[in-house]
């Protein structure tokens, strides 16, 4: 437990860690507009809210996985198959909990849109974290000192 206390303390500390975050929400601030509009187009067009979200979610996730691989994580390219499912896999767990807390914040009254809004900004957190993590984590640099 203490080490990764340890772990955390350094990550805080470390100044790329929270320029990656800017960028990151930068990035996320890009696909809020385009999964908000396409939600509200989706919506427009008669489709049920969680059917809108979903399709809204896969235009967005889209668009953030080519900036975030090109700008906030460009020196943890890996392969674009790979790296490509990870930021996949991160994101349908973001998804399935925006789509939990977008039908609890409608079932509470709030309008199709300030719900999904809201759920968007709640799930940022774990889908940072879970790319950072996973998607685009650094690889360990090998050691060269080590003899055989």
């Amino acid at each position: 437990m203490r080490a990764a206390r340890n772990r955390a303390g350094v990550a805080l500390r470390d100044r790329r860690n929270w320029e990656q975050l800017g960028q990151f929400c930068a990035v996320g601030a890009v696909g809020y507009v385009i999964n908000l509009g396409v939600y509200t187009a989706l919506l427009h067009a008669g489709l049920h809210y969680l059917v809108a979200a979903t399709g809204s979610f896969l235009v967005a996730v889209s668009s953030n996985y080519l900036l975030n691989r090109w700008w906030t994580f460009r020196e943890h390219r890996a392969g674009v198959a790979a790296q490509g499912m990870r930021f996949f896999v991160v994101s349908l767990a973001s998804l399935g909990a925006n789509l939990a807390m977008l039908h609890v914040l409608i079932t509470l009254g709030l309008g199709k849109l300030v719900g999904q809004a809201i759920a968007i900004v709640l799930v940022t957190p774990l889908n940072f974290v879970g790319n950072k993590l996973w998607s685009f984590r650094q690889r360990p640099e090998p050691d060269v000192t080590s003899t055989v």
